[in-house]
């Protein structure tokens, strides 16, 4: 049984995985740079250690990470996502010294990180694939003549790629020219390896994704699907479990063809298996994360299933503790991911110190975050600093939860996307479920929204001019 697990990583998934902790006592440890000291997952941690004053570094060194849990007496560690959670090194150096790696192992985490390996894993499976070069371009010129094999638009990926990085759209031959040196120079530097690979783009298709979690005796189950189809540039905004774009019979194959991508690759632990869902009805697999997703959270709300808890289990060696028939929908569940961004300037971070801080609350809502009054948002990481989840029976209930939640909330000192989010949900075609990955694309006024205030904001002007006044 583990005792104690050392996380590595920081925010809110940090803090995610040390309540996940608590409730099975387990002992946590934090790990921290200097800019990091007070955070709130150090705060939360039964333990925590510093590893070092650079920014990135300590998070991204495998042996530094394994060294200190072996120090301080740890049986596992969590690598929660992003930084090493699908670095193949960090689940071998974890194996080195026989301690847990609580995710799949290292040979699964490479199989699924090469895009054009785990395309030919998914085609053995008879597991659809969005149609691409066999495997990794050797040329501009092997690229331009795979393209007009293909038809364009055609996209441009990193085999090494992940979180929309060293990805571009080309819709002619002088695209593709033009985009091969930048998206090589990007793979290179972002993941260190230069190949490339080539894939149809599938125009305007919705971005659908199924939950999976595998253990050691053979059971694989998935917990249905989410909805990203919310995104800009790439990146996830708004997550929604399950879809309500799909029908009881595309829910039920999309479900199959996930389970059948885990098992192929003999899958432990928790996955999320990635599709395209085409204007004509058809799924094709995109790629596997082979780690806890960002918005585990709403497939938690609807399943009410605990995800960080069973890969804790499934690591320890235990079984799954329920079956693919005992998982049920209930619900609606919808994430939106505050970033600390100022979406009225093309979204440019907006670091800085969180003066104002209130999180709602009421039935089906739940606040994933690692900001407090007085925190100090650092400038070296990424702009997520709280994610709002909130639950309703159906849909038009769930827009109305989501509404009142986003007007409830306040966060002052730093710009974030809420008020953009008030936009998206007031738009008549994302409340019919009609949209897909294309919406911002095609509804440019969402990204020039008035400049009137939602509730929370306006309440925060107010306790701000009377801070003033009294000279607080």
């Amino acid at each position: 049984m583990i005792r104690k697990i050392l996380i590595a990583n920081r925010g809110e998934i940090a803090v995610r995985i040390i309540r996940a902790c608590a409730e099975m006592g387990i002992r946590s440890v934090a790990i921290y740079s200097e800019a990091d000291r007070f955070s709130l997952h150090v705060k939360k941690a039964d333990e925590a250690y510093c590893i070092g004053s650079e920014e990135l570094a300590g998070y991204l060194n495998p042996h530094r990470i394994v060294n200190l849990a072996a120090e301080t007496g740890c049986d596992a560690v969590h690598p929660g996502y992003g930084f090493l959670s699908e670095n193949p090194e960090l689940a071998q150096a974890c194996a080195a010294r026989d301690i847990v790696f609580i995710g799949p192992d290292a040979g699964t985490i490479r199989l699924m990180g090469d895009k054009t390996q785990a395309r030919a894993a998914m085609i053995a499976a008879s597991v659809p694939v969005t149609p691409g070069s066999e495997g990794n371009l050797e040329s501009p010129e092997a690229a331009l003549r795979e393209a007009e094999r293909i038809g364009y638009p055609v996209m441009l990926k990193a085999t090494s790629g992940g979180g929309g990085r060293g990805i571009r759209r080309c819709d002619n031959a002088a695209e593709l020219r033009q985009n091969y040196a930048r998206v090589v120079s990007e793979a290179t530097k972002a993941f260190g390896n230069a190949e490339v690979f080539l894939e149809k783009c599938v125009e305007r298709p919705r971005h659908i994704e199924v939950q999976v979690l595998g253990d050691h005796h053979g059971q694989v189950v998935h917990l249905y699907e989410r909805d990203c189809s919310i995104q800009r540039r790439n990146q996830k905004l708004i997550e929604i479990a399950p879809s309500p774009q799909l029908t009881s019979e595309q829910r039920d194959y999309v479900g199959q063809l996930a389970v059948r991508a885990a098992r192929a690759t003999n899958y432990r632990n928790a996955g999320t298996v990635e599709f395209l869902l085409t204007e004509a009805g058809e799924f094709y697999f995109m790629e596997m994360n082979t780690r806890v997703q960002v918005e585990h959270t709403i497939t938690e709300e609807i399943t009410g299933l605990d995800i960080v808890k069973e890969q804790i289990r499934i690591a320890e060696g235990q079984p799954l503790s329920f079956s693919q028939e005992e998982v049920r929908i209930h619900g609606y569940a919808m994430q939106f991911r505050v970033n600390a961004e100022d979406p009225k300037n093309n979204f440019l971070p907006s670091y800085g110190r969180i003066t104002r801080y209130y999180g709602p609350g009421g039935p089906g809502v739940r606040i994933d975050t690692a900001i407090y009054m007085g925190y100090e948002i650092p400038p070296f990481y990424d702009s997520l600093c709280a994610k709002i989840i909130v639950r309703a029976r159906t849909w038009p209930e769930l827009l109305a939860r989501g509404r009142r939640v986003l007007d409830d909330i306040a966060i002052g000192g730093v710009r974030t996307t809420l008020p953009f989010y008030r936009e998206i949900l007031n738009h008549p075609d994302f409340q019919r479920g009609s949209f897909n990955t294309s919406f911002l694309q095609d509804h440019p006024e969402l990204l020039n929204y008035s400049s009137k205030r939602g509730r929370s904001e306006a309440t925060l002007a107010v306790v701000a001019a009377i801070a003033a006044h009294v000279g607080i």
